[in-house]
């Protein structure tokens, strides 16, 4: 298993795989797992690197490189930049909650909140004018498998 001990290595990581979930369980590899080279077994803030886990985590999360979301089962997703423009294609075909990005906010008493920010607000403009130009097909073969499924 790959072991990212910095936050390079870890958003080198998130950029070869392009969609990672950032500690649950689910359809895309898991960054917490690959910070420490092993599968974790519940929750990660009990690893004996958890400290470590939650620093290289936020680096990666607070890198303009990366969308933190909920695109994969309402999970913390993390989407690199160059899988934005297919993700934004697609955009009609997600619920609207699965694409807002998600920033956690540190308050002067020390508290953590999350921050919505709805799509498309932060799209920035050449993502939004290079999904206008992207093959459709393209972009589901990239995002399909987290499609929801049609209504019938």
């Amino acid at each position: 298993m790959t072991t990212c001990a910095t936050a390079e290595e870890a958003l080198a990581f998130v950029r070869e795989h392009g969609v990672v979930l950032a500690s649950a369980k689910g359809t895309a590899p898991r960054l917490t797992e690959a910070i420490v080279g092993e599968d974790i077994k519940g929750s990660w803030w009990a690893h004996p690197k958890s400290r470590h886990i939650y620093a290289i985590l936020g680096a990666v999360t607070d890198s303009d490189q990366v969308l933190v979301c909920r695109l994969i089962d309402g999970k913390i997703t993390l989407v690199h930049r160059r899988l934005w423009p297919p993700l934004v294609r697609l955009a009609k075909r997600f619920a609207t909650e699965q694409l807002a990005q998600v920033r956690e906010e540190h308050t002067p008493s020390g508290r953590h909140t999350s921050c919505v920010v709805p799509f498309p607000q932060w799209v920035p403009p050449e993502v939004m004018a290079q999904a206008n130009a992207i093959d459709e097909q393209r972009a589901l073969a990239t995002f399909g498998a987290w499609l929801p499924p049609p209504n019938r």
